[in-house]
């Protein structure tokens, strides 16, 4: 078979970037009107026989990963499957990798087996924290190449281990995939063997387990999500945490991360510590432009957890439980799980400035906004991983414990339901599309399965 080329360049980069703004242009609007049903071409649901997954008509999933099968390396599929990537490889095929969102006292989620009886497939040295070969760590990442044409999976196997609560990051322009641990347990010599708490980085062709090196200049906390400006190279990352921050990584190196860099937090010009929750008092109103600036924070590995503190007592920003981003053209979005009057969920966009990370951006400083903000749960409810279709709309998960959607956005504000998961309560997780466009994939996270999604896109496109 000829090889395809590669597509992992700048400019495809800044390409796919500015489809993301495109789609989420509309979204200011969307959480002022409640919609009772799916307005966009009169599509509704149509009940699973099998009380699995509700989709339009014309629309059907196939489960092609389950937690707990063998993998191709021997090991099992881990449990609870979170943020994933989609890449090309040379070959045409896509490439998913995979979070999954295991500690280590979760053994039924254990890629290595009830009785850890499949460690010794593993150089030990590939393995993050080896738990004193008692509790090794049961997050990681896997890797799938998978046969879109055939709609199988063609080779799977672990691609990260031996961390801790993988759960979301973010593809990078270069074309690796960057999971975070949401995590920030200490070593204790016995069980634990490594601090946890860092971001670490699978190239997408890597062929087995990689290196376990945690970038450590990016900061200790509990990382959720990643995005990259294909432009300045600058990093930004959100923190699950009630209380938690916004954070940009300046690196030394475009595209080497591990080459250190300067970790910063967000605040918001003459209005030092904003509470952006809106929580107990409306501070943010949708639309405000909010001038912003960066300070540097130091000692990022933080011992004792406190970034968010000494960051919050510096002056910084708070977010309630930063998840979700998407990179845009010169802007990117992240969504708030709990923020808002109502604990629905907002999304902030961030826009850059044309000297991002540089001396200069003072001149032209970034500026955030509140771009939507939940007040009605049948709308949005805890919106949490996100992604953008090929034809432009926005399509989000829930988070909420209980009846958990897919939602959409389209170019003209109008949401519409395009999932709802009926097999439990679990959240949807990973939500994104091969690189063809053909596909979308999306994790069942309690249930242990990744779901790939086929049918008439262009009845959404319109």
């Amino acid at each position: 078979m000829k090889e395809a080329p590669s597509i992992y360049t700048r400019r495809f980069f800044i390409k796919q970037s500015a489809l993301t703004s495109l789609a989420l242009a509309s979204l200011a609007s969307c959480s002022l009107k409640p919609r009772n049903q799916n307005l966009k071409k009169g599509i509704t649901l149509e009940s699973d026989p099998n009380g699995y997954l509700d989709l339009p008509k014309g629309f059907s999933y196939k489960i092609i990963s389950k937690s707990g099968t063998p993998m191709s390396d021997g090991l099992l599929v881990p449990g609870r499957p979170d943020g994933m990537g989609t890449f090309l490889d040379k070959m045409g095929n896509t490439v998913i990798v995979c979070n999954h969102e295991n500690k280590p006292y979760r053994q039924e989620h254990s890629p290595f087996g009830p009785e850890n009886e499949r460690l010794s497939l593993l150089d030990q040295d590939m393995l993050y924290d080896t738990g004193g070969g008692v509790k090794p760590g049961l997050g990681g990442t896997t890797t799938m190449i998978y046969d879109e044409a055939q709609g199988v999976v063609t080779n799977h196997y672990m691609s990260l281990a031996g961390t801790f609560n993988n759960c979301a990051g973010g593809v990078s322009p270069w074309g690796s995939w960057i999971t975070c641990e949401e995590d920030v347990t200490r070593a204790d010599g016995k069980t634990i063997m490594q601090d946890h708490g860092y971001v670490f980085e699978v190239p997408m062709d890597a062929k087995g387990l990689v290196a376990p090196v945690p970038i450590k200049p990016m900061g200790r906390f509990h990382h959720e999500a990643v995005a990259i400006d294909p432009i300045s190279g600058c990093v930004y990352l959100t923190e699950d945490r009630y209380d938690g921050l916004f954070y940009r990584y300046i690196p030394n190196q475009k595209e080497n991360l591990h080459a250190g860099g300067r970790l910063q937090v967000l605040a918001v010009r003459d209005q030092d510590q904003l509470d952006t929750r809106n929580w107990e008092n409306k501070k943010v109103h949708k639309n405000q432009s909010l001038e912003v600036y960066w300070m540097d924070i130091d000692d990022v590995e933080s011992p004792e957890d406190d970034l968010r503190y000494r960051g919050f007592e510096a002056g910084a920003a708070r977010f309630a439980r930063g998840e979700g981003i998407w990179m845009g053209d010169g802007e990117l979005f992240f969504a708030c799980t709990n923020g808002g009057p109502e604990y629905f969920g907002q999304v902030f966009r961030y826009k850059c400035s044309p000297y991002e990370g540089t001396e200069k951006e003072s001149t032209k400083p970034p500026m955030l906004d509140l771009y939507a903000e939940s007040n009605d749960k049948t709308v949005l409810h805890m919106c949490d991983n996100l992604t953008v279709a090929p034809w432009g709309d926005l399509l989000l998960c829930e988070d909420n414990g209980s009846l958990n959607h897919i939602r959409g956005i389209d170019k003209n504000g109008e949401i519409y339901t395009f999932a709802c998961n009926r097999v439990s309560n679990s959240e949807l997780t990973g939500i994104v599309f091969s690189p063809s466009g053909k596909t979308l994939f999306v994790n069942v996270q309690e249930s242990g399965h990744t779901v790939a999604i086929t049918g008439p896109w262009e009845d959404l496109a319109g």
